[in-house]
């Protein structure tokens, strides 16, 4: 039972963690709208990913899983859109 206690307090620092690390880059991809260095092909993957483990989460009921995804998701959404408007507007890309 101890191991249970660490592994689930572990899991949920993990998921705090990664989540709030996409919080400053959102944030200031939409305060600068300056996506020039961020990968278009890349934050795609990692959004799909992100929504991918959101879901899993849901199929099997993991409450941890599905809030720290779906925050992370949304926050992959700020960018990734972002960067879309930015490709679709002719800016100078760095992919």
């Amino acid at each position: 039972m101890i191991f249970s206690h660490y592994a689930s307090w572990i899991g949920g620092s993990a998921a705090l963690l990664t989540t709030i690390a996409f919080l400053p880059q959102a944030y200031k991809s939409y305060k600068t709208r300056d996506l020039s260095g961020i990968s278009l092909p890349m934050y795609s993957i990692l959004t799909l990913g992100v929504a991918l483990w959101m879901i899993y989460g849901v199929l099997i009921g993991d409450w941890p899983l599905i809030v720290s995804n779906s925050i992370t998701l949304c926050s992959s959404i700020v960018i990734l859109s972002l960067k879309i408007l930015q490709v679709k507007n002719g800016a100078p890309q760095n992919t």
